[in-house]
């Protein structure tokens, strides 16, 4: 007996579109997304009726009008006769400021004390054990607290500041420092550490395929190094070697001259990278934990010294591992930042506070913070996640 042709053969129907489910997860989908936005609809439009039942005024527009109060630190002009908007960018700026130095100088210290844990000597091991289990367990605010305390009410008046080093003051006005007087040679040496800098990257890339392709190494390390700092050097003797400084002088109750960072910012940023480089040193010891020690093994049969096999060899492999939690400890350093509001540092919060208070419109003033906390957190998010796909593993 033959069997029928494929052809002939009847064809399973297709179910109803209702119950396709590929159509069903669409469905679910936008039905999702239509609860969503009529939830959002309907809060918004709760809000406007209340707040226009109350008299109480809504929109933007109060960004363009003067702010008319004065802000303690500003890295940007700023006036009380400026608008709220630019109020708001000032408070924008101190904040980026302040995380950036915070994120940097966190990693480094952090790094060095997770590096110190595992260390062979009993000392230098349980000390590190003690920072990391001290300030870890005590909440920033406190720490935010005492740092400041101290710095105010610790640091005498200005004029019998302390002076650790020529030209350096600490009082209770915040720590004094002498600064490089201005001149149009320092624009030029910034472009040059610049271009030292891309090049120092593209002598990298070139000679790693320069090993790949033939296995001649290359010192490419020291060749970056000599671009980064030779090109400013080089511009700085050009320009005649300007090393005029403008150094802080007691004038009256207060100094002038030179430059200066308040007891705020400094309680603030101290406490930033204490507490979060606590949490650091703990995810770079498991990093390196998390690598073989076969790798250490080989790396010292091959000569290498204790040093050179953790920078080599180590840290590398570690990296992989380390990356994800850490990028978690910038975003919480950053959105940390905003209990500058406690010790007075005029932070972006700290601005929005006052502006809701005079302006009465604090929805506005919170959605700002939250837009802005939100953009930060995004963009470190994607910066840590391009880092850590470059240095991810790349199955074959």
């Amino acid at each position: 007996m033959t069997s029928p042709p494929i052809d002939a053969m009847p064809r399973p129907s297709r179910p109803a579109f209702w119950r396709d489910p590929a159509v069903r997860g669409i469905a679910y989908q936008v039905l999702f997304v239509a609860i969503v936005v009529a939830a959002g609809w309907f809060l918004v439009h709760n809000t406007l009726v209340n707040l226009g039942r109350q008299n109480i005024a809504t929109g933007f527009g109060f960004l363009g009008r003067e702010a008319s109060f004065a802000i303690g630190e500003s890295l940007i002009a700023y006036a009380p006769s400026d608008t709220y908007a630019r109020a708001f960018l000032v408070g924008l700026v101190n904040t980026l400021y302040v995380a950036i130095l915070g994120i940097v100088l966190a990693t480094i210290f952090g790094t060095l004390i997770g590096i110190a844990r595992l260390s062979r000597n009993w000392l230098v091991a349980n000390l590190s054990l003690v920072y990391v289990e001290t300030f870890r367990n005590i909440p920033l605010a406190l720490q935010l607290l005492f740092w400041w305390s101290l710095l105010r009410a610790g640091a005498p008046a200005p004029r019998q500041a302390w002076q650790p080093l020529p030209g350096f003051f600490v009082s209770n006005r915040g720590v004094e420092f002498p600064v490089p007087q201005s001149n149009p040679a320092h624009l030029w040496m910034f472009l040059a550490f610049v271009v030292g800098l891309a090049g120092a990257v593209g002598v990298s890339r070139w000679a790693k395929r320069r090993q790949i392709a033939t296995g001649a190494q290359f010192p490419s390390g020291r060749v970056g190094a000599g671009l980064i700092v030779g090109l400013p050097l080089l511009v700085f003797v050009a320009a005649g070697a300007p090393m005029a400084l403008d150094w802080p002088a007691l004038k009256g109750f207060n100094f002038a001259g030179g430059s200066a960072v308040s007891p705020e910012f400094t309680a603030l940023l101290l406490g930033l990278i204490i507490y979060t480089a606590s949490f650091i040193a703990e995810i770079v010891r498991a990093g390196i934990l998390s690598v073989s020690w076969g790798q250490t093994e080989a790396a010292s049969a091959l000569g290498l010294k204790p040093g050179l096999t953790i920078r080599l060899v180590v840290l590398p492999q570690a990296l992989r591992v380390i990356i994800p939690p850490i990028t978690s400890q910038y975003l919480n350093l950053t959105k940390n930042s905003s209990l500058a509001v406690i010790i007075g540092y005029p932070d972006l919060v700290s601005i929005a506070n006052t502006t809701m208070n005079q302006t009465g419109q604090a929805v506005e003033g919170i959605a700002l913070i939250m837009a802005v906390y939100l953009a930060i957190s995004l963009t470190i998010a994607l910066a840590m996640n391009l880092y850590n796909r470059a240095v991810a593993l790349v199955e074959r």
